[in-house]
């Protein structure tokens, strides 16, 4: 099985993961999703992340986060630029994901950030996904 698109899969991982009530979940690592993992963490939608050295690609560790009553704290995760339909946004339009209680990660010239800090910056950039 040949993933085209690592991001969208990681992004269904977690998504699987949540509908099953999982505590923890593992995909293949890389460079982008550690980023993303960090910022899922920097906005409290996962309580913490592990890169496992295998000798080989390597594998991303996430524990998701739930609340005291088991509800998950992502309720929602969608991939916005697929490598079929890339989606780019300026320093004007950078999207706000349910006008602030969600988050767009955006991949800019300064790396991977938060369309927070997009607007802080200046910057626009490729539309990775939203969640909230």
């Amino acid at each position: 099985m040949s993933v085209t698109d690592p991001i969208a899969d990681m992004l269904t991982c977690i998504r699987n993961a949540i509908m099953a009530k999982k505590k923890e979940v593992t995909v293949p690592s890389s460079r982008i999703k550690v980023e993303i993992a960090k910022i899922l963490k920097e906005e409290g939608f996962i309580k913490n992340f592990k890169v496992i050295d295998d000798n080989k690609q390597g594998l991303l560790q996430i524990w998701l986060k739930y609340t005291e009553d088991n509800q998950n704290v992502i309720s929602g995760l969608e991939r916005v630029s697929r490598p079929g339909c890339r989606i780019y946004c300026t320093k004007e339009t950078v999207p706000k994901v349910m006008n602030g209680l969600g988050i767009a990660i955006i991949s800019t010239s300064k790396g991977i950030l938060t369309d927070k800090k997009c607007r802080e910056l200046g910057l626009g950039g490729e539309v990775l996904c939203k969640i909230w």
